[in-house]
């Protein structure tokens, strides 16, 4: 199915604002998964159903070159979006705040134009739809229900919003930190406020614990290891003049290599356990794995960095940009199985929307990426691009 890349573009584009106003979380993509295979059947891509929501289209699947996967993530987030779009999402509590939207209609826009050029590509593309990254692991159901079957290097990106548009960056070795989370129960005795010496106050325990785990990195582990941790919530309901039994304490980690993970996971137990008893409450500490670090492939690498530099120019590749990010990214599973690389393309153009971190409720995927990166992944897959069909025309 012929078309002009403007066309494309627009199509792409329409098709994100869509996505956006209907969005799922991980594991309920159920209508954003019958889009997807719609606009897919409707560009004659065969597909396959892969891990339930998710898809996997191939393309040139007889030719005998080297078979590349091209990755796109679409679950939303459960998040009140305040971005004031036009498209914003149109169900509460819902929103595409990752832009999770924008990769799937790039990578909608690069099918079509592979399609286009099928008999051109020098092997086999196969087009990875994937489910429930944001900590959902989908893209190990994706592999575990034959993702990767055949598939010899995979690449993959994320818009990133500290990152101005026009650059990227593309690291050998680690690009995305590894991740995990934590609970802390404090269980204490309450009683009446007025009487503090009567209970063992699992606030003012929960307080001392915070503290604490927050001057871990400082003390624990020494400056050259990157890691972050963070107490993003304490619960402990009660009214004004009732001290509570129990406080609950949550929180999040980020580490840059898996070493790292073991002694901080020792620490937050250690600090938690040690000032909950001197302060006469007792505490449980469950620690909960989730993503590993995104590790590139040299080679691959390499290869992605000459497609951004021939598409950003030579100022493309970010040297402002702090790596590893410490954000995390359940594309780690893939680089685990296989060669590949990821890479973080900037967002910020300056307007207010694309500035904002991603998981803001005033979050928007800034469009333009959508031709930038549909360019790049035709250069990863050896496709002719816009520019140098025209070029050949005009000469006949």
């Amino acid at each position: 199915m012929a078309i002009h890349w403007e066309q494309l573009i627009q199509n792409a584009v329409a098709f994100r604002h869509t996505l956006h106003q209907k969005p799922e979380l991980s594991w309920q993509e159920q209508e954003t998964a019958q889009r997807i295979r719609n606009e897919l059947s409707r560009l004659g891509i065969a597909w396959q159903v892969c891990a339930d929501t998710g898809t996997v289209a191939r393309l040139a699947h007889n030719k005998n070159g080297r078979h590349i996967a091209l990755r796109a993530d679409i679950d939303a987030l459960p998040i009140h979006e305040s971005s004031g779009m036009a498209w914003s999402s149109q169900t509460a509590g819902c929103m595409h705040a990752c832009g999770h939207d924008g990769h799937t209609a790039t990578l909608i826009a690069a099918a079509h134009w592979l399609k286009t050029h099928e008999d051109s590509l020098p092997g086999p593309v196969s087009l990875l739809f994937q489910p429930a990254e944001e900590g959902g692991h989908g893209a190990k159901r994706m592999i575990e229900d034959g993702a990767l079957e055949g598939v010899d290097v995979i690449y993959g990106w994320h818009n990133w919003p500290a990152i101005p548009f026009g650059q990227a960056v593309c690291p050998d070795g680690t690009v995305m930190a590894g991740n995990g989370t934590f609970e802390i129960v404090v269980q204490g005795q309450g009683g009446h406020a007025s009487q503090p010496e009567a209970c063992r106050d699992p606030v003012l325990a929960a307080a001392a614990i915070v503290i604490a785990l927050q001057q871990t990195l400082s003390r624990r582990l020494p400056p050259q290891e990157a890691a972050v941790l963070s107490v993003t919530s304490i619960e402990a309901s009660s009214s004004p003049t009732v001290i509570p039994d129990k406080a609950l304490i949550g929180g999040s980690f980020r580490i840059a290599h898996e070493l790292t993970r073991d002694r901080l996971t020792q620490c937050i137990q250690d600090i938690s356990t040690a000032t909950a008893a001197a302060y006469e409450v007792d505490c449980h500490v469950t620690v909960f794995p989730r993503y590993g670090a995104t590790i590139n492939h040299p080679e691959p690498a390499a290869f992605y960095r000459r497609a951004l530099l021939q598409e950003l120019g030579s100022d493309g590749l970010s040297q402002n940009t702090p790596l590893p990010i410490m954000a995390s990214e359940d594309f780690h599973y893939y680089l685990n199985a296989i060669t590949g690389a990821f890479a973080l393309i900037g967002t910020d153009d300056g307007i207010a929307a694309h500035q904002r971190s991603c998981h803001s409720p005033e979050y928007d995927f800034n469009d333009k990426l959508i031709d930038r990166v549909a360019r790049i992944y035709a250069r990863l897959a050896g496709a002719p691009l816009p520019d140098e069909i025209n070029s050949l025309r005009a000469r006949t």
